[in-house]
């Protein structure tokens, strides 16, 4: 759930990067960071696990332009892939406002791509979403591998509803800013319909961010 900050007058709103152990969510966040304006974005938190990171940051893309007169901050989370962090996956889907699932094109992981996606639909359910109420973008990395399998096989298996989807290879930044305007632009879209009744609290609960202090200290900038 996207909140309100009335003192910088800025909506705030959650994007989750879900997918498969070392599927490309990390490399994903990294390029998107190293790209984005220093002004505008806060700075990267990253929680170690034994094999994978969990980052996440902030920014302020001016170019999107303002909602009834607010500006949108964008809140970028990576979801640990390995299965033992569940609880961790569940904590930081809590408020989400847009989801990328990023999947692993190489054909041996088709099974884990399977699973992940298996995994986030359950987790929404839990949290009281739907995978096809909020706005979500379906993301084939890896797609320079020799070893990748077909576009088309992937779009049977990953995505039977055709939301948008995005080839990358995130390595190289190919698709990456692609995926993140496509889910921003359902974000976006999501906020300029919803009605006076319906529009965002004015501070979040610790608990919907899925954050520490520190995470929460990054949209008050």
């Amino acid at each position: 759930m996207s909140f309100i900050n009335y003192s910088s007058r800025e909506i705030n709103c959650k994007i989750v990067y879900y997918g498969p152990g070392l599927c490309g969510k990390t490399t994903n966040l990294q390029h998107i960071y190293a790209k984005t304006n220093p002004d505008v974005k806060g700075k990267m938190i990253s929680l170690e696990t034994e094999t994978e990171r969990t980052l996440f940051f902030d920014f302020l893309p001016l170019a999107l332009g303002e909602i009834r007169g607010f500006k949108t901050r964008f809140h970028l989370y990576t979801v640990p892939g390995q299965v033992f962090y569940d609880a961790s996956r569940k904590l930081i889907l809590k408020g989400v406002d847009g989801v990328v699932f990023v999947a692993d094109s190489q054909i041996e992981r088709m099974e884990a791509n399977i699973e992940s996606l298996d995994n986030l639909k359950i987790n929404l359910v839990e949290q009281g979403y739907a995978l096809d109420s909020i706005p979500y973008v379906v993301q084939y990395n890896k797609r320079d591998l020799p070893n990748a399998a077909p576009l088309e096989e992937l779009r049977k298996l990953l995505n039977p509803t055709q939301v948008p989807d995005y080839e990358a290879s995130a390595a190289t930044g190919e698709g990456v800013f692609e995926t993140l305007k496509a889910v921003a632009k359902g974000v976006l879209t999501n906020l300029n319909n919803m009605s006076p009744s319906q529009a965002p609290p004015e501070s979040p609960r610790p608990s919907q961010m899925g954050a520490t202090d520190d995470t929460r200290r990054l949209g008050s900038r």
